[in-house]
């Protein structure tokens, strides 16, 4: 039996009559839709009526929408069922902020800072605001470990590599959160970023031994258990050594996802760490999930191993009848369905869903005193790595002709890179600047300074992120041109930050972590001396190369 009364639900009788109740009403179908919470995007007419169909635990908003249809959309979704939804979002910052709100950095930029006070700041701020527009459950923080540099999914998404820095943010965030009333969720268990390949593409490897597991990733997730966070997500994601320690002769069965995983998520989780929280299991539409095994025989699996929620489906009514048959031979055990159903409502009661939805709270979102306090924290991000030659500061008397390379925004929910706003920005400085275009021939002389710009975070489904010359330049000789020794040359990147790999030479280099508006500016700010570079690397930007230092 689950005791609501523990952490992190701490709920008192009311609250514990109220999903008891709830749970008894329900039949097995009912019970199977609260395992699920859906992808839910765009304005399809068709979605209200089927999520009144489906009646799931609950969904993940991605804002696509301006701030009064989205409002509208998560009021109707809520007046419309039965049991309160989950609203899920990942408030992951900088581009992931919510599209009408306050533009907040991302995680790696807030490390840059090195401040809790201003991650605190902007915790609260992107609760407040996810709260407002009906938003009670994020996906974040993320607290893997940048280990591997060219992982091309946690870098930006992540805290850095110093496990004693990421503990001290996340545990700051997670407090934010949860004071606003938005549930934090930690991922992505057991731990990210010593594999250098995204889950998204295929099922991911911790090489750790068990003591060294326990003194990283480990030590992360029981602080943050200890701290009260209310879930955890379990992601595609294998523990060969932790299985094989209980059970030496498991074979290919060491390199389950933990999503699907009883050790590593009922044993290691539940048991070893204590949690008593609710337990979502990453996206499984993804390949780590589905490279696996067959879809049929997998999503039982994800309940029975330990998970509460099923994330997202491409066929959702499918998928409903995949577990409903579960639950009806057997394969989901009754028990174990009450169980994962009495979480997840008693995560709704812990939040006072069960009290009511309150409506659109419009007016707290995007206010001028968070946007400011956003851009004052964002300004204190962009590192100066290096600057070897001393390029900087930049004025238009020493440096009138810019010539910008850049490979724009790119951004995985869009089909062509957007177009950096710095260009304009450092004509608005009085700069005369000129973006390079595929075919350009370059002449040294005609240029008094050349500015790399890359603009790619890491988001979803890059397999590899990396300073690709040849699409970059778009010819195969302009690909192989250097021409900072006769030009002076800054590189800048806004995302990613460990372009030097693939540019060791450059003498002067800028980590800015983030694509968006606010950044650039920040990053013209001190390009031109207004305002000093602040941020310190919190990832070794030089990618263990001796000679990127000089």
């Amino acid at each position: 039996m689950v005791d609501l009364t523990k952490a992190p639900f701490h709920l008192d009788d009311a609250q514990v009559a109220w999903v008891e109740d709830t749970l008894a009403a329900m039949g097995p179908q009912e019970k199977a839709g609260q395992l699920f919470v859906h992808l839910s995007r765009g304005s399809d007419p068709g979605e209200l009526p089927r999520l009144a169909r489906l009646k799931p635990g609950g969904i993940t908003r991605f804002f696509m929408g301006g701030l009064e249809e989205e409002a509208n959309f998560l009021d109707a979704a809520q007046a419309q069922a039965e049991v309160p939804l989950l609203v899920s979002s990942d408030l992951e910052g900088s581009r992931m902020s919510l599209p009408f709100g306050t533009e907040v950095p991302n995680p790696l930029a807030l490390a840059a800072v090195d401040d809790l006070g201003a991650t605190r700041q902007v915790a609260q701020i992107m609760a407040r605001e996810a709260a407002a527009i009906g938003v009670n459950w994020t996906f974040t923080p993320v607290i893997d470990i940048n280990a591997a540099f060219r992982s091309p999914i946690v870098a930006t998404r992540g805290l850095g590599s110093d496990p004693v820095r990421i503990k001290a943010h996340a545990l700051a965030t997670i407090a934010e959160f949860q004071a606003q009333g938005v549930a934090a969720t930690v991922k992505h268990w057991p731990g990210e970023g010593h594999d250098d390949r995204d889950q998204h593409l295929v099922t991911t490897i911790i090489p750790l031994s068990v003591e060294e597991w326990e003194a990283t990733h480990g030590a992360l997730y029981r602080a943050a258990i200890e701290a009260g966070v209310m879930s955890v997500m379990s992601a595609h994601i294998a523990f060969p050594a932790m299985v094989r320690a209980e059970d030496p002769d498991s074979g290919v069965e060491a390199f389950r996802p933990a999503s699907v995983s009883p050790i590593l998520t009922e044993d290691l989780l539940r048991r070893r760490l204590g949690f008593n929280g609710v337990i979502v299991s990453d996206a499984t539409p993804m390949a780590g999930f589905g490279a696996w095994a067959p879809r049929s025989e997998m999503l039982p699996e994800v309940i029975m191993a330990g998970c509460d929620v099923i994330l997202f489906s491409n066929d959702p009514e499918g998928d409903h009848a995949l577990i409903e048959a579960a639950v009806a031979d057997g394969r989901i055990t009754a028990a174990r369905l009450d169980e994962a159903v009495r979480r997840v409502l008693g995560l709704k009661a812990a939040l006072g869903l069960h009290r009511g939805v309150k409506p659109a709270a419009r007016e707290k979102i995007g206010t001028k005193g968070d946007r400011e306090a956003a851009r004052a924290v964002t300004a204190r991000a962009p590192t100066l790595v290096k600057d070897v030659k001393s390029v900087l500061p930049l004025s238009v008397d020493r440096y009138r002709r810019v010539l910008v390379i850049s490979g724009g925004v790119v951004f995985p929910f869009m089909p062509v890179p957007l177009p950096l706003e710095l260009p304009d920005m450092l004509r608005a400085e009085g700069f005369e600047v000129t973006v390079y275009e595929k075919g350009m021939q370059i002449e040294p002389k005609d240029w008094d300074l050349m500015i790399y710009a890359f603009a790619e975070e890491t988001l979803l489904t890059r397999g590899r992120i990396f300073l690709d010359w040849l699409k970059l330049m778009g010819d195969f000789g302009m690909s192989m041109r250097r021409w900072w020794h006769e030009v002076p040359t800054v590189m800048i990147s806004f995302g990613y930050p460990y372009m030097l790999y693939d540019a060791p030479r450059v003498p002067c280099y800028i980590n800015a972590y983030s694509s968006m508006t606010s950044m650039q500016a920040a990053v013209v700010d001190c390009l031109v001396g207004r305002t000093p570079f602040e941020g310190r690397s919190p990832v070794d930007p030089f990618c263990g190369l001796e000679d990127a230092r000089y």
